[in-house]
């Protein structure tokens, strides 16, 4: 039996949960706690009862002292017949142990055991007594712990002392205190530890639920798979406490401040990042995301957003994304969309071109099918020509290649400026950056002329590549955009084609030429369509 309960509550570490643990833990310092507090109360019982029998023992040994019969009868031969039955009387009305009355040779005139009358109080602590000197003093007996009162008996107005009263009274041990309450004792005993009991476990249960019912090494656990997924990722985490100063930052974002953990946990965000918005998403809960921002000359995407627990902000983190990478994947992306749908258009078109050679040569048309043969090869090698010569990035001119096809596709035409040129991109704008606006831009443009008559399905784009600056002129012949919404149409989610999977390339657009320190503007045409001008500078 024993060794079961052994195996049950010693060796099963399902046992030792950590409700079970704070249960335990809490139990034994309330039973600790009434248990010393109770030592305490009755050696405090004690030592008060042995203060009030003190007092009483002096006050009985002050009133025999001055007695007469005392007084006069010590120190005779037939003293004792007076003082015995004077002791005892006394003895046996107060309730005292014993009253003992000596000359100055320490013989006993009284005691209640008459054979030790006569004979020397032997006891060390009569010595001060006997030199007229009052005191109280305790001593263990045979009977038990006591106390003793020594008052000294003096006669001829107190010039002269004749002898000692001791009287004694039997102190109750702590033994006997606790017998005597014991039945209290255990009842309130009980009580404490009912309530100790049952609110440890109230307390165990609320906190394990506040730890969402996890235990410490469960806890430990997911501590250290997050600290390691934490850091092994790629992009910059950073978060800051309701104070502003930073509790968490990852090995990239230590990377991008150039700065070890040591010097980065634990400081204002706005001394390491003074241009970190952190602050204000603490204040306003509100999330910042794809914002752009420079770090130590490295640009970054960041995402911020408050931390809430119990619907109350606790703080605010920030993820980096290094830009760098982004564009290069966005160039990647937008490299690989472009070609294919240069493919698809191309390959419609081309189809049909064939469809047209061929039915030429089956009309024996075959003068007439080497001029469409040439005219096609000449105005492709000439938009081609263009943009290769021109356009210095292969990204952009894939774009417009892309786009021109495509405007092919849907019966409108994109007519390109000759004097279209790029060399070099602003220190501001990635070319990731200058895709999204190009393509946004003419892809609208191309959305506003489809619905016209066809000789006004036409789009104009020009883009030149100034000494310190960068301008882009996107020119449609479509219905226009009345005045009230040009500032609408820049905000994420509008459109003027009421569809809810639109209202968000203007949006980018804006965004993306503020972020470069560049401006964009719109007016409407006297001859219908809009125009908008984008200006952007070289340099910061």
């Amino acid at each position: 039996m024993l060794s079961s309960l052994k195996k049950l509550f010693l060796l099963n570490p399902k046992f030792y949960t950590l409700r079970t643990k704070m249960a335990i833990l809490s139990f034994c310092s309330v039973l600790l706690a009434i248990t010393t507090g109770g030592i305490i109360v009755v050696e405090k019982i004690s030592s008060t009862i042995e203060d009030e029998t003190g007092l009483r023992a002096m006050a009985i040994a002050r009133t025999l002292a001055q007695s007469d019969e005392i007084q006069n009868n010590i120190g005779t031969p037939e003293g004792t017949s007076y003082i015995q039955p004077l002791a005892e009387r006394t003895r046996l009305a107060t309730g005292v142990e014993y009253i003992v009355v000596v000359d100055m040779d320490g013989i006993r005139y009284s005691h209640p055991v008459e054979d030790r009358i006569g004979k020397r109080f032997t006891e060390s602590d009569l010595v001060p007594a006997l030199a007229n000197n009052e005191y109280i003093s305790r001593a263990e007996g045979v009977l038990g712990p006591s106390v003793r009162a020594f008052v000294p008996v003096k006669v001829n107005e107190g010039t002269r002392q004749v002898g000692v009263v001791v009287v004694g009274i039997l102190t109750p041990t702590i033994s006997f205190l606790l017998r005597t309450i014991q039945t209290e004792l255990y009842y309130s005993l009980s009580i404490g530890l009912l309530v100790g009991l049952l609110g440890s476990i109230f307390m165990a249960r609320k906190i394990k639920s506040g730890m969402f019912s996890l235990e410490p090494e469960e806890i430990a656990r997911l501590l250290e798979e997050r600290v390691a997924i934490f850091q092994a990722m790629s992009e910059g985490i950073i978060a800051i406490d309701t104070d502003s100063r930073i509790t968490v930052a990852n090995k990239e974002v230590q990377h991008l401040l150039n700065k070890t953990n040591k010097e980065i946990v634990g400081r204002n965000i706005m001394e390491l990042i003074p241009n970190s918005n952190l602050p204000e998403v603490l204040r306003t809960g509100e999330a910042q995301i794809n914002s752009q921002m420079y770090i130590n000359d490295t640009a970054v995407l960041v995402n911020r957003v408050p931390i809430r627990f119990k619907e109350e902000i606790v703080g605010a983190v920030a993820t980096f994304q290094d830009k760098t990478e982004a564009n290069r994947l966005a160039e990647e992306l937008t490299g690989v969309k472009a070609f294919i749908e240069a493919l698809r258009v191309q390959n419609h078109e081309h189809m049909n071109k064939l469809h047209t050679i061929a039915g030429l040569i089956q009309l024996e048309k075959y003068e007439r099918a080497l001029d469409y043969i040439y005219d096609l090869t000449e105005e492709q090698q000439e938009i081609t020509g263009l943009l290769t010569k021109n356009i210095f990035d292969h990204s952009i001119a894939g774009l417009l290649l892309g786009k021109y096809t495509r405007a092919k596709e849907l019966r409108a035409e994109l007519i390109i400026d000759h004097k279209t040129r790029l060399r070099e991109l602003p220190s501001r704008l990635e070319t990731g950056d200058l895709a999204i606006i190009v393509g946004n831009l003419i892809e609208n443009a191309l959305d506003a002329v489809r619905l016209v008559e066809p000789a006004r399905r036409k789009v104009y784009f020009s883009m030149y590549d100034q000494h310190d600056s960068l301008s882009i002129i996107v020119r449609d012949m479509g219905p226009g955009i009345p005045k009230e919404k040009h500032e609408l149409i820049f905000q994420q989610g509008f459109s003027t084609k009421g569809s809810s999977n639109r209202g968000l390339g203007l949006f980018l657009v804006k965004r993306y030429v503020h972020l470069a320190g560049g401006s964009i503007t719109l007016k409407n045409l006297a001859d219908g369509g809009v125009e908008f001008n984008i200006y952007i500078p070289k340099k910061e």
